[in-house]
């Protein structure tokens, strides 16, 4: 065992002491913020909601993600339910909001504090209307008096501070010490409906968890029509779509994650200084083509067989001929050396002796001397200068 690993296993089971002392003293926290989150099963999200509510509207329920301005822009309905729970939209959605149910559909705002756009076409407007530390959420119609929510835990006390007559109001906070204040409406707009209710609490997990208080959701929703209903959800509520997100959500694995991150970490610090042999000089292949040559042409000259060489000589010339020039070779006449005149340039005579030559070297019978090797070469060359 080196003093390299010796250090790494010290620090790895340093580490893991640190972490497992945090984990053992770890306070179990819990997050009271009110973040209406489809996804979180924190007290004041709506996981149990968003698991409940197809049951609620009887499967009619569509979940859309885009903001009603860009979804009404793409797509054409027929009058439909519309929901918002705790959603802030731009001036333009409320616009198309506003304008679909002006056609027939009816819209179901659940928002602490209503949009200006919509308090400013109805007329209507909200405020805080309780300070108390507990409110108490009451139906007006008789048939649900029997159902009613008490918000023990940061209730936001708010309501109807005025509204135009004719208006429905069908729920109320009830307090002690004050009347009854409206915090849940009817409005008709153009040929549809405008349910406004400023209480958005009850839903969430820490209140649907408890007796009881799921009839009062049903009750709230039962005022909607049955027929196909579009819940906006917030763009932060969608599931996230990071592959570690499993991970993440899980505290062990979360801290497993990164005491391995950590220990890598470590490795590459304590590895960054490089550890390699060294690498021997190794000298490039030498190129031995023209050694080659040089020996075929010595063991040529050694055998003397001048003869072998020059009928190469012109093999190789012809096929030249041939390929580059686009001249017959079949026949080395007048008209074969007219042609290689006319492209080479080169004069009659030369041409000509160089034809004697190539004729001298195919003829097998042919005595061929050292200078009529000589001379062919040189005249061949000379011709595809």
């Amino acid at each position: 065992m080196n003093k390299t690993f010796k250090t790494y296993a010290a620090i790895f089971i340093i580490v893991m002491i640190i972490l497992a002392l945090l984990e053992v003293n770890k306070k179990e926290t819990t997050d009271w913020r009110k973040n209406f989150d489809i996804n979180e099963k924190s007290p004041f999200g709506l996981f149990v909601f968003n698991n409940e509510a197809k049951n609620l509207f009887k499967n009619n329920l569509k979940k859309i993600e885009q903001i009603p301005y860009e979804y009404y822009n793409q797509h054409k309905k027929n009058p439909h339910n519309i929901v918002v729970i705790e959603n802030n939209f731009d001036k333009e959605s409320w616009n198309k909001i506003l304008t679909q149910v002006s056609e027939g559909s009816d819209a179901f705002l659940m928002v602490s504090r209503m949009p200006k756009e919509i308090s400013d076409s109805i007329g209507y407007y909200d405020s805080e209307i309780s300070f108390e530390e507990e409110n108490v959420l009451k139906l007006t119609d008789k048939k649900y008096q029997n159902d009613f929510v008490t918000l023990d835990k940061f209730p936001s006390g708010r309501g109807f501070s005025f509204i135009k007559p004719n208006v429905e109001v069908f729920g109320k906070t009830v307090e002690k010490k004050n009347t009854d204040q409206a915090n849940f409406i009817k409005v008709k707009f153009g040929k549809g409906h405008i349910y406004a209710h400023t209480e958005p609490l009850f839903l969430t997990n820490y209140y649907l968890l408890k007796p009881g208080n799921v009839k009062y959701a049903q009750d709230v929703f039962s005022y909607l029509p049955d027929r196909e209903t579009l819940w906006f959800v917030s763009n932060k509520s969608s599931a996230s779509r990071f592959f570690m997100r499993f991970v993440l959500s899980n505290p062990a694995l979360k801290y497993a994650w990164w005491v391995f991150l950590g220990g890598f970490i470590l490795f590459i610090f304590f590895n960054a200084k490089r550890k390699q042999r060294i690498v021997p000089v190794t000298e490039p292949l030498r190129n031995t083509s023209l050694d080659f040559v040089k020996s075929i042409g010595n063991l040529y000259l050694q055998e003397g067989d001048f003869h072998d060489m020059m009928a190469k000589k012109s093999q190789y010339f012809l096929n030249k001929v041939r390929m580059d020039l686009l001249i017959d070779t079949q026949n080395l006449d007048e008209e074969f050396a007219k042609k290689l005149h006319l492209k080479t340039g080169k004069t009659m005579e030369m041409i000509n002796e160089a034809i004697v030559l190539i004729k001298k070297g195919q003829d097998p019978y042919a005595s061929v001397m050292k200078e009529d090797l000589t001379r062919i070469n040189k005249l061949l060359d000379e011709i595809f200068k």
